[in-house]
């Protein structure tokens, strides 16, 4: 497909542009930006997000090649998640993204 065709509804990158937008995928992305984290540590950090949903979120995440997940064979279960080297080319994009909206959260709500 060439580039610039994101606004064909078939075209794979809109799928992953959906995904990656997303609160959670963004919160979860920049959240891992600075070390590896387990399930609940990340669920700590992001905050508010449910166990259901931040298990589908790692899941798109790992999917797409962005998140990847490390399960050790212990009793009771340790699995990490980190960055792939994919996941931290795309971090400083999402995170520019957030710290311009926290930057302007003042006119975005009419402040300024």
């Amino acid at each position: 497909m060439v580039r610039g065709e994101i606004f064909a509804v078939e075209c794979p990158s809109r799928a992953v542009l959906r995904r990656v937008t997303n609160r959670w995928s963004v919160l979860v992305l920049i959240a891992l930006r600075e070390e590896t984290l387990r399930f609940s540590a990340l669920r700590r950090r992001v905050g508010e997000v449910s166990e259901r949903m931040l298990a589908q979120t790692l899941k798109q995440l790992e999917a797409d090649g962005f998140v990847k997940r490390v399960a050790h064979p212990v009793v009771p279960p340790h699995v990490d998640y980190s960055l792939t080297p994919l996941g931290r080319e795309l971090v400083p994009k999402v995170a520019e993204l957030a710290d311009w909206i926290e930057e302007n959260i003042g006119r975005i709500r009419g402040g300024d």
